[in-house]
């Protein structure tokens, strides 16, 4: 057996089983990794797909244990890379982040700046996505570390550690009946058209969460990803925007909008930064780990990935 074969099989598996589409994702022809795969399976003695004729239709029971054993292998071929890598670069080579556009826009440049001075060999790949699609680009190692509001807890496969805590803000034109409210309740907030984040993305489940516990239904008229598109059609009447904190920035672009805060309404939230389970990690993650967070000290995030991130 060797080492690709586990490739051909974990890749054949993250394809649904399309041996088509993993021979292009792996740069090969579809009969090499047929082939690959039932020399791996006699070699063990069991077979790991249910086929039928020459298609995978499904992974057997024993083909589910190979897969752990497998991908266990894998995330340590991984490591012993970025371990040559580090001590051989020493601090070069490339950080790869994963993480949603608030955080990206917002959030992520000042810390990126910093890093990028005290390592300046280092080159920094931003991945942008929904929560999930953070959570799977750690799980799949295209980044090595994600951030996000939404769904990274989730994930058994992923280390999470809290970052900071926001809230959301009301944003709305001065001339607005609601500017000149001293006590915005979500009664009143009910009654007016909002423009707020896509429902994965943003914290927007306390939102919805907040609205239907008093047995409301918010008349949503906009929903988008990005918080300067929401407050591109605050500014054109279309209604109230409910953004994150983060988005409102002392920068004089926000001049035009009265921005109250709204964490009384709709609670707090907490953006949290992940990484694969049993990863290896370079020197400069561990520092922009810490440029996010000063909690998030290259003692703690050891401790999280030695198994104890509840400590943290």
């Amino acid at each position: 057996m060797n080492l690709h074969q586990f490739r051909f099989v974990q890749e054949a598996v993250r394809r649904n089983l399309n041996l088509t589409e993993t021979a292009r994702a792996l740069h090969t022809s579809q009969p090499g990794i047929s082939k690959a795969i039932i020399e791996l399976e006699e070699e063990l003695g069991v077979e790991i797909f249910a086929r039928h004729g020459k298609r995978l239709k499904r992974v057997t029971e024993p083909g589910a244990h190979v897969l752990k054993s497998i991908d266990l292998i894998m995330r340590e071929v991984g490591n012993l890379r970025r371990i040559g890598e580090q001590y051989s670069k020493q601090d070069s080579g490339t950080l790869s982040i994963a993480t949603t556009h608030t955080q990206a826009r917002y959030v992520l440049p000042q810390p990126v700046a910093k890093l990028r001075e005290a390592f300046p060999k280092v080159n920094v790949s931003m991945h942008q996505g929904s929560p999930d699609q953070v959570a799977q680009m750690l799980m799949d190692e295209v980044a090595e570390i994600g951030i996000a509001t939404e769904s990274l807890a989730q994930y058994a496969d992923l280390i999470t550690l809290p970052c900071y805590e926001w809230q959301h803000m009301l944003v709305l034109p001065a001339t607005h009946p609601l500017a000149s409210k001293s006590d915005i309740s979500l009664q009143d907030l009910a009654l007016e058209p909002l423009i707020t984040y896509h429902p994965s993305f943003t914290g927007r489940t306390k939102i919805d969460l907040a609205f239907a516990a008093k047995r409301l239904q918010p008349r949503v008229a906009l929903e988008a990803i990005d918080s300067d598109v929401i407050k591109t059609y605050v500014r054109l009447g279309l209604g109230v925007g409910i953004v994150a904190e983060m988005a409102i920035k002392d920068d004089g672009t926000n001049s035009d909008l009265i921005a109250i805060p709204a964490g009384h309404l709709f609670g707090l939230n907490v953006a949290r930064v992940a990484f694969k389970r049993s990863a290896y990690l370079r020197n400069f993650v561990y520092t922009f780990a810490e440029l996010l967070s000063p909690a998030l000290t290259r003692s703690a995030v050891e401790t999280a990935m030695s198994g104890h991130a509840n400590d943290f």
